[in-house]
């Protein structure tokens, strides 16, 4: 799909092409990125529409030529439905008769006063919620990064509300800001599940819920969450939600949506719920699961071949689970596991020793508590996975050492791998990102290793063309699916594809060979990817290993916990079995 055509849903008639030509000449030359979809970071079609003066979903609803929508005009007047000057529905306005007839008089400042009009009966949050879901799923935002942003800068989440729905709300609290967090994740991550639930109470075909218009079905997605998941007042849900889709889009929305989530609101009282039956073929019974548990059928699919039915509905579940995290104690600043535990203390965030990384303490809440007391800005520790401490154990690293870590951005195991020389030592972090090198960098000064890690952009590919031979030990974290990190990572189920994973073996291969050439004799290279998936893990060490008989594989045994350890000698994490992230590191040694 063009972009025109995915920024305006209805037909581009040829004043709307010629609108849209010269807004993209404008953008290049005012600078401004061309964008990709309806939303994207500070997207440029959204940015130009707003100082040119368009109106409608976003500023992308183009104006069009005069008299052209009279006849959809009055048929929309007719049926209550709020409709722009130029005949687009106008979904920022509000939408009762007197105030949409006097506006379409009004000077064009005075409209768009009237449409970021301040609204204290919508909850900050879900105003919230509904537009980073939007950012998420048509602009290709990742969720992790907007909740990261969210913790530094609320001002500009409040602005994507006002510019996308048309009207400011009170600021969010901390309470309002975790609980966007948690119900931004939970949609995404429930978003098969909600949908199932949501089509069963739609008075249409599939093909009309795929065509609903993207903020109206993330509003009967959040209504859906907060009533089933989070089991919250039906009456606060429903009346929200339904003055939600009322302000935002129109009154016919608004009806919509409370007669659907009414419907949701008694099934849930009455716990009946319809729910998929799991009988049939492995590929029915595959469907069903997917739906369920909310996760691809394709993965659904893949792991029943691979672990069964139970394990596979363990692992669904896991990922379905609220994710627990990590904090990893900065030693390279004499801070010990007993130091961070008593300052955690101190700020009453629970917290346990980690089984498997002794630097590691996890947490399951309070995070935000940690963030505010300034615990990393201080340099105190970092947040990290234990399966990624786990491969920095694996690697080993002794004073004095010369490593290099391949892929190294934005730097977690890098950072950990100074820490352990204990001031002695060098780490290069060779990566293609030349801005996230440049948060590498940061964060190494802030945590006191920049003594220690120097930073080099470019391909490995190219580099080991004119360089080898020359590190103790070489990390390679390889580009990879990250199916073994979904708990956190809630989008990610829905990004992947089998055709992707079969893309990433071919670069995996090739930076595993260019990482090879880097290994001195005698030396180690450490081969890593965040996936429980077999090609991307076990077959490509299998590939290189034909190819280069000079490197044996070693046990990983001796650096971490025997449970860890796989058949074959490699560090292999389950996220249901050993809850921490999956993830995968293989012991190479170069004989000769």
């Amino acid at each position: 799909m063009s972009s025109a055509a995915a920024l305006c849903p209805q037909a581009l008639t040829s004043a709307t092409r010629s609108v849209w030509g010269n807004l993209q000449s404008c953008q290049v030359h005012m600078g401004i990125p061309l964008g990709a979809g309806r939303f994207g970071e500070g997207s440029g079609i959204a940015r130009l529409s707003t100082e040119l003066g368009f109106c409608g979903f976003l500023g992308c609803t183009f104006r069009r030529a005069a008299g052209e929508q009279n006849g959809f005009k009055e048929r929309s007047r007719k049926r209550g439905l709020a409709t722009s000057a130029s005949g687009n529905f106008d979904r920022r306005r509000p939408v009762e008769v007197s105030r949409r007839d006097s506006s379409r008089n009004a000077p064009s400042g005075e409209r768009r006063q009237q449409r970021t009009k301040f609204r204290d009966d919508i909850s900050p949050h879900r105003a919230v919620v509904v537009v980073r879901l939007l950012r998420i799923e048509e602009g290709g935002a990742y969720a992790d990064i907007l909740s990261w942003d969210s913790t530094i800068d609320t001002t500009r989440e409040m602005q994507y509300v006002q510019r996308t729905l048309g009207f400011s709300t009170a600021e969010l609290e901390p309470r309002g800001r975790r609980l966007v967090t948690e119900e931004v994740a939970g949609i995404v991550r429930w978003k098969r599940y909600l949908d199932y639930l949501i089509f069963s109470q739609f008075r249409g075909e599939e093909r009309d819920y795929e065509r609903m218009e993207p903020l109206l079905r993330q509003i009967l997605r959040l209504g859906v969450y907060e009533l089933v998941m989070l089991e919250m007042s039906p009456y606060a849900v429903v009346n929200e939600a339904t003055q939600l889709a009322k302000i935002a889009l129109r009154a016919g929305a608004g009806g919509m949506v409370n007669g659907l989530l009414r419907a949701v609101a008694t099934n849930q009282i009455e716990n009946n719920h319809p729910s998929p039956v799991l009988e049939g073929d492995d590929r029915s019974q595959a469907r069903a699961l997917a739906t369920i548990h909310s996760h691809p059928v394709w993965m659904v699919r893949k792991w029943m071949a691979r672990f069964g039915k139970e394990e596979t509905i363990e692992l669904l579940q896991y990922n379905n689970r609220r994710p627990t995290f990590a904090l990893r104690a900065n030693i390279a600043q004499g801070v010990s596991p007993e130091d961070l535990s008593a300052q955690l203390d101190k700020l009453e965030v629970a917290h346990e020793k980690s089984p498997y990384v002794p630097e590691f303490v996890r947490l399951s809440i309070g995070m935000q508590d940690v963030l505010r007391a300034g615990l990393l800005k201080d340099g105190l520790c970092a947040v990290q996975d234990e399966s990624a401490g786990l491969v920095v154990c694996v690697v080993d690293p002794q004073p004095g050492e010369h490593i290099i870590d391949c892929c190294a951005a934005p730097g977690g195991k890098a950072l950990f791998l100074a820490a352990k020389l204990n001031g002695t030592g060098k780490v290069l972090a060779v990566d293609i990102n030349e801005g996230r090198l440049r948060i590498l960098e940061e964060a190494a000064e802030q945590l006191g290793v920049s003594n220690i890690v120097s930073t080099l952009c470019c391909d490995l590919r190219n580099y080991t063309a004119d360089v080898t031979g020359t590190a103790d030990k070489v990390l390679l974290d390889a580009p990879c699916s990250g199916l073994g990190v979904l708990a956190k990572r809630a989008d990610l189920r829905w990004r992947r594809t089998p055709e992707e994973i079969l893309g990433l073996n071919d670069l995996q291969d090739q930076l595993l060979d260019s990482a090879a050439k880097l290994v001195k004799p005698g030396g180690v290279l450490v081969y890593s990817t965040c996936s429980i998936e077999p090609a991307e893990n076990h077959e490509r060490v299998a590939a290189f290993i034909d190819g280069h008989p000079e490197f044996v594989i070693e046990s990983a045994e001796a650096f971490i916990p025997k449970e860890l350890v796989s058949e074959e000698g490699y560090f292999a994490s389950k996220p249901h079995k050993h809850l921490i992230d999956g993830a995968f590191a293989a012991r190479l040694r170069k004989t000769q």
